[in-house]
């Protein structure tokens, strides 16, 4: 039995801000339903990532920018970074750590983001 992790929901206080600045750092917007006055998905997937993000109005009740440590793993970080920064984000400097290599960036709430290039394994 698989148990695939697809869908992590993202908490945001403005659906339209949070959507423009996905899309700005490269997320494919997948849906965009209006169920009704109180219910909004939004589903967006990082390029390459099986993996995607819901945000929206009424998709969780936790509060806006409460999520960290969300994480994206890319073959090397310092092209993640140029390409984050060229695409307008405010993406910090590249970090060196013994278990990888890191950029850190939050979305207009607050939530979370690192980059992680996964040393060699071996």
């Amino acid at each position: 039995m698989d148990f695939k992790l697809e869908l992590v929901a993202v908490p945001v206080s403005d659906v339209d801000r949070a959507k423009a600045f996905y899309e700005q750092a490269g997320f494919h917007a997948d849906h965009d339903h209006t169920v009704s006055d109180e219910l909004r998905f939004v589903q967006l997937t990082p390029p390459g990532s099986a993996c995607s993000i819901a945000l929206g109005k009424g998709v969780v009740d936790t509060p806006p920018g409460s999520v960290k440590g969300l994480q994206l793993v890319v073959a090397d970080v310092d092209a993640a970074r140029a390409e984050l920064a060229g695409r307008g984000v405010e993406v910090g400097d590249v970090q060196e750590f013994p278990w990888g290599r890191f950029v850190f960036f939050s979305d207009p709430d607050g939530n979370g983001w690192s980059v992680q290039e996964i040393p060699a394994r071996g």
